[in-house]
């Protein structure tokens, strides 16, 4: 009889914990998920294996223990369990999966950035991998506290949380000490995967991982010579306007040719006006754009970026008219000779431009410049 009660209650035992969990998720939408139970409470992140089948095939095999790249010290190991949350930034975000707990460690290998344009970190809880450059990815990730756009195109972004934030805001508020390391542990218990609908169940890590990480560098190159053929042909493009713009301009006697595109009705600025005006640069020889402000032109070389349009990056540039203006010799003559309203075609030698001088990797030294310049507004 006694045994008899012992196996009854241990199978009611094993329901009741069965009903528990399932009472804990049922209302969860088809999907897979990594539910981190730390010692700070539990976070249920849903994670975009539609989107970035590589990135979530990695991390679900770390967790469930079964990578086939692994380094042999973590083999048959899940990986998270144990693993503390090494770096956290009040406002940013709390970072984790380094098995060495202090940034440098890793699972043994690297892979490429898998980036999917839908996903971006404009929300507080998007799980995010770390790296240290392009194509460092391995098992660190990092889960945001508010929305961080700068890190778009950097960091893939693979899943967002549903349960748990204030989880998330307690730990990024614990007291820290060097390198932002929580004083006190902040361990992730177990890190489990839960998948919810046919779909998920069928998803296959390992397997996805071993068939799809390879073609990543592939797909990357075709990409890559798509944009390369894109921007070629928007420079031969641009090279055919300003060109027709140069045969139309005045020489002045420092060799630098101005075309009035457009003459406008505002007035000269001073000396000490604040002047205000849109540019485009390109290279003389190609017709490559090297800078811009104007949104449209970012939008059409596929630079845009949603940050930079919050931090004012394309606005006009604004600089205190004068003749000691900090600009190159040749952009800063032409700009003397504008009035509100005037859009000009420059062309600048490179001896009024930056000489013998290389701009990084996108101006080389003894380059011929173009300019499309429109001076938009003056303040007194």
């Amino acid at each position: 009889m006694k045994t008899k009660f012992t196996i009854f209650f241990l199978v009611c035992s094993m329901v009741f914990a069965c009903d528990n969990s399932y009472n804990n998720y049922q209302e969860l939408e088809d999907g897979l998920y990594a539910e981190f139970n730390t010692n700070m409470g539990v976070m249920l992140i849903k994670l975009t294996y539609d989107k970035t089948p590589v990135t979530v095939a990695n991390f679900v095999a770390l967790a469930e223990g079964n990578h086939p790249k692994v380094d042999n010290d973590f083999k048959g190991i899940k990986f998270y369990n144990g693993i503390i949350f090494h770096r956290v930034i009040d406002k940013f975000m709390i970072q984790g999966g380094d098995p060495k707990g202090d940034g440098t460690g890793g699972p043994g290998y690297r892979f490429l950035d898998e980036f999917d344009d839908s996903l971006k970190h404009d929300q507080p809880g998007m799980l995010s991998m770390a790296n240290s450059g392009p194509g460092t990815n391995g098992s660190q990730f990092f889960i945001t506290e508010v929305p961080t756009p700068h890190l778009d195109g950097k960091h893939t972004v693979f899943g967002y949380m549903v349960k748990g934030i204030e989880i998330q805001d307690t730990i990024s508020n614990v007291e820290t000490a060097v390198g932002n390391r929580p004083v006190n542990d902040v361990k992730i218990n177990e890190l489990n995967i839960i998948r919810v609908g046919s779909k998920a169940k069928d998803f296959d890590a390992v397997k996805t991982w071993s068939e799809m990480e390879p073609k990543l560098f592939i797909t990357q190159q075709v990409e890559q010579e798509k944009k390369i053929k894109k921007m070629d042909s928007l420079a031969s493009l641009e090279k055919k306007v300003n060109r027709s713009y140069k045969s139309k301009s005045s020489k002045l006697n420092s060799g630098v040719k101005v075309h009035f595109i457009k003459k406008g009705k505002g007035i000269k600025p001073n000396n000490g006006d604040e002047i205000f005006f849109y540019y485009e640069g390109y290279l003389a020889d190609n017709g490559l754009m090297f800078g811009t402000n104007r949104k449209e032109k970012m939008i059409d070389y596929g630079m845009y970026s949603k940050d930079e349009e919050n931090k004012g990056w394309y606005d006009p540039s604004k600089i205190t008219y004068s003749s000691n203006m900090a600009l190159i010799e040749g952009f800063k003559e032409v700009l003397m000779m504008m009035s509100v309203g005037d859009k000009v075609y420059a062309y600048i030698p490179s001896d009024m431009g930056y000489g013998n001088k290389a701009m990084g990797n996108r101006i080389p030294a003894n380059s011929d410049l173009e300019f499309i310049i429109e001076l938009v507004d003056i303040s007194n």
